[in-house]
């Protein structure tokens, strides 16, 4: 991915719920509320080192667990693929335009498109 913060956010939202407690909120503070380890650290009560191997752990395990399961590529993947498939409608649609003017093209054109749209919000 293109930036590690995106990557982590990414993995989170797909894996977050197998972290523990403590990780979530180490997790949370700095990735979500942009903290600084020492920041962390205050507010948690534990060494600035503590908060990095905490956040590394955390890491680690979204890392390992998408290593294993795939879903965040697959759902990436997913996005592009709807994204193709809503331009070659819209490219379908403006050649019917052009040669067909068949109204019922248009109107499976228009559907796909929204259901392609739709897929990917």
């Amino acid at each position: 991915m293109k930036n590690k913060p995106f990557e982590m956010c990414m993995l989170y939202d797909f894996y977050g719920e197998i972290l523990t407690a403590k990780q979530k909120e180490l997790f949370d503070l700095y990735y979500n509320d942009d903290l600084s380890l020492a920041e962390i650290s205050e507010h948690m009560g534990i060494t600035r080192q503590g908060v990095r191997d905490g956040i590394l752990r955390a890491e680690r395990t979204l890392r390992d667990t998408e290593e294993k399961l795939g879903l965040v590529a697959k759902y990436g993947q997913t996005q592009s693929d709807l994204e193709r498939l809503a331009d070659i409608v819209w490219e379908l649609r403006g050649i019917n335009n052009v040669r067909y003017h068949d109204p019922k093209i248009a109107e499976l054109c228009e559907e796909a498109f929204q259901i392609a749209k739709q897929l990917s919000e």
